[in-house]
């Protein structure tokens, strides 16, 4: 299973929010925002700062997709 978080990009947009408003918001590193923005894996804790700064759920954010090659 790959992860992609175009939900959370997504949101962003609707919230009018930068990748570095975010960053600040929800105080994680940069680093972290360069992964998400890869849709490399990122920790749990990582993603629970950002469900807690926009006030929603881990799948509002998450999609989790099948790899092409299962």
């Amino acid at each position: 299973m790959a992860v992609n978080y175009n939900k959370l990009w997504k949101m962003m947009i609707d919230k009018n929010m930068s990748k570095t408003e975010l960053t600040h918001l929800a105080g994680i590193s940069t680093n972290a925002m360069a992964k998400l923005g890869k849709n490399e894996d990122v920790r749990v804790n990582i993603l629970e700062k950002l469900c807690t700064s926009l006030d929603c759920k881990l799948d509002d954010i998450v999609e989790f997709v099948p790899d092409s090659r299962e």
